[in-house]
């Protein structure tokens, strides 16, 4: 692993690198986030950087919102040369855009723990190992398509496509990066869509119910993070 700064795109203060942070503090990476509610400008270039990851948020990957746009700008340009790229939740959404996939409402939103079927496919294996189900946090409204050129990776019943890769980029639907502080944050939330969500959909689960898994579930989630963001670095 090279000593190449890593780039942290931030679209919300709520929304922070959290464990994807300790990983890389644990690995000895540097790294430099760009928090655009903090005011930070996000680059439209990646020169300087040696990867980039890019974070969830509340707003859709369909606003026109000048922060979206930039970041959809650097991934392609990250892209395009090469440079890995991550995407979590909105981040893996507009990664989807930039390769010209839509996003759209998912056929059921996803709020807590659930799991994820693994293809069986050699890409899938190199990203999440050989257990072909693993369960993650999910908090989203919105999916991507699978692009053109993609590689699939998983899926649940709730949402088709949960993660795909092309190359050394993966995107996923999830949020492998959340921690017990973030997740107890999220837990906390009480925002008029997901008490509605709770009321219709069995997918979206409550705050004191995703806690409650999460003394079951996070440990190894943060396992699968270390296999995944090991595999994002590799060989830079």
């Amino acid at each position: 692993m090279s000593n190449h700064t890593i780039l942290i795109l931030q679209h919300q203060h709520q929304d922070h690198p959290a464990y994807l942070r300790t990983w890389l503090e644990a690995a000895g990476v540097p790294f430099e986030i760009r928090n655009t509610e903090a005011g930070d400008a996000f680059p439209r270039r990646i020169d300087g950087w040696g990867a980039l990851a890019v974070l969830g948020g509340e707003m859709s990957a369909n606003d026109d919102l000048p922060s979206l746009h930039d970041a959809q700008a650097l991934i392609g340009d990250a892209m395009a040369r090469d440079v890995p790229v991550i995407g979590h939740c909105l981040g893996g959404q507009l990664m989807g855009r930039v390769l010209g996939a839509r996003v759209m409402a998912s056929p059921a939103p996803e709020v807590g723990w659930h799991d994820i079927t693994v293809h069986d496919v050699d890409a899938a294996a190199d990203w999440f190992g050989a257990q072909a189900t693993q369960r993650v946090f999910q908090w989203h409204y919105e999916a991507f398509e699978l692009p053109a050129g993609a590689v699939a990776l998983a899926t649940s019943p709730a949402c088709g496509v949960q993660a795909f890769a092309v190359g050394r980029h993966l995107a996923m639907q999830f949020h492998v990066e959340v921690d017990s502080v973030k997740l107890g944050a999220w837990a906390a939330a009480r925002d008029a869509q997901f008490m509605a969500a709770q009321r219709r959909h069995p997918s979206v689960q409550s705050g004191p119910a995703m806690l409650a898994r999460a003394r079951r579930d996070l440990g190894a989630q943060q396992r699968l993070a270390d296999r995944i963001y090991r595999r994002w670095l590799a060989n830079r």
